[in-house]
């Protein structure tokens, strides 16, 4: 008696919980969104914080190049000053027809003084074009590590993604496997009223029912959290109501579009290289220091006692000035010779990373492409797997239905279609991660 109330109360649960599954599954299903694949990707990179991050530094990369190009070209500012200088009691002519009280300081030109021009700076040197150089370079390593960004995160969200499709799933087979663990408990009760069966028989079936009651529980919340991780990258709001729509896996290319692709589009080796260009650029900037600058400045305007366009008696007061300098460095204590060494310290390290990077990709093709392919030729083997399961779990029940086989068989079979269905999951997201892999190699989504 005691034995039936137990499994009254066993089955009571069981319904509650497929009710309360059912009833979450239609709330889903009439107020949830269909978010594809691409959506997820494009609600990612606008919700990501590390994704945003690296596009702000590809646009400060890009501000900077400006900057670098912008110090090739002249400077002009327009120049006002009035110069008050205490008088030292006489007169002085300073480029004027009349006399004036000379200035005490003799730096400045008159008691008072007016200055108003506009003044064009030029610097000509081998740094300010090593700087562009160097600035484009930068430019290139923020762009890919940009890129490289965007590819991290489609793979992320491919992992999430797929991810809440295989939960599901699982929560769908786990759901099956506990209504097949109730029939069969109805069965092994079935026999042991009709004395076919023995009590341990129902015992075991019991044990295997509430074992997948645990299942369910397990699975629902492994799905629950797999939706929440997926919906942090998507929704302001985590809770926010979604359905996934998980396409067929696509086709993978051959082994040799693979490799053209990924020759052209990774953007490891492009942030390798840019880092080595960037190092390139900084040891001539470094060796520019050893060579002279040219300076040239044009000014025009007004410089005189008078603040005005024309002095006493018709003297012309605007006018212009221009100069050329041409500093020669002679010695600075090894400074720049010592920068020198640094700087080709610091590219030699680039050209070792460029070829580990190299190497790197040439493993990674291998490995991820070899995996793409274990992965996909498994999928046909896990169906196939999942059909045979299928049929020996029928074939179990019937032999003993029929009083042939044993309850260990049966329960066996359950558990074989259980593992065999999971394993169809996990082979239908492994491949599908082994496709996003590969697309971070090749830019090829």
């Amino acid at each position: 008696m005691v034995k039936v109330l137990c499994a009254s109360l066993l089955f009571s649960g069981a319904a509650l919980v497929a009710q309360s599954l059912a009833a979450t599954s239609a709330s889903i299903s009439t107020t949830a969104t269909q978010i594809s694949l691409d959506q997820a990707v494009h609600l990612a990179e606008t919700n990501e914080p590390a994704f945003t991050a690296a596009l702000a530094q590809g646009r400060l990369a890009r501000l900077d190049r400006s900057v670098a190009i912008a110090s090739l070209l002249p400077s002009v500012t327009y120049h006002n000053q009035y110069l008050f200088t205490q008088g030292n009691g006489s007169t002085d002519r300073i480029g004027q027809t009349t006399t004036s009280p000379a200035p005490r300081f003799i730096a400045n030109n008159a008691v008072h003084e007016y200055a108003s021009e506009g003044i064009v700076n030029e610097t000509i040197g081998v740094q300010q074009f090593s700087a562009v150089a160097a600035a484009n370079a930068h430019a290139a390593q923020a762009a890919a590590e940009a890129e490289i960004a965007r590819r991290g995160l489609f793979s992320a969200v491919v992992a999430l993604y797929y991810g809440v499709a295989a939960a599901e799933t699982k929560l769908a087979v786990v759901q099956r496997s506990k209504d097949d663990a109730d029939h069969f408990l109805n069965i092994t009760h079935q026999r042991e009223q009709a004395r076919e069966a023995a009590h341990a028989d129902v015992v075991k079936a019991e044990l295997q029912q509430q074992q997948r009651v645990r299942d369910v529980q397990d699975a629902t919340l492994a799905a629950s959290t797999a939706r929440l991780e997926l919906a942090v990258l998507l929704f302001p709001d985590p809770r926010t109501p979604f359905q996934t729509e998980p396409a067929a896996p696509p086709a993978l290319p051959d082994r040799s579009v693979i490799d053209v692709d990924a020759s052209k589009n990774n953007p490891e080796m492009m942030r390798a290289l840019a880092a080595l260009h960037a190092s390139e650029a900084d040891v001539t900037t470094a060796r520019a220091a050893y060579l002279p600058d040219l300076g040239l400045n044009v000014t025009y305007g007004i410089d005189a006692p008078q603040f005005a366009i024309n002095g006493p008696n018709a003297t012309r007061n605007l006018g212009y000035s221009a100069s050329a300098t041409l500093d020669i460095p002679i010695w600075d204590w090894l400074s720049t010779d010592h920068k020198v060494k640094q700087s080709e310290i610091r590219r030699n390290i680039a050209r070792v990373a460029l070829s580990a990077t190299q190497r790197r990709l040439i493993a990674n093709l291998s490995e991820l492409y070899d995996g793409a392919v274990a992965a996909r030729d498994q999928l046909s083997s896990l169906d196939a797997s999942v059909t045979t399961a299928q049929e020996s779990l029928r074939l179990t029940e019937l032999r003993y239905t029929g009083g042939e086989g044993s309850v260990l068989e049966v329960v066996d079979a359950q558990n074989s279609l259980l593992a065999a269905e999971v394993a169809r999951a996990d082979g239908a997201v492994r491949y599908q991660l082994a496709l996003a892999n590969l697309q971070t190699l090749t830019g090829r989504f």
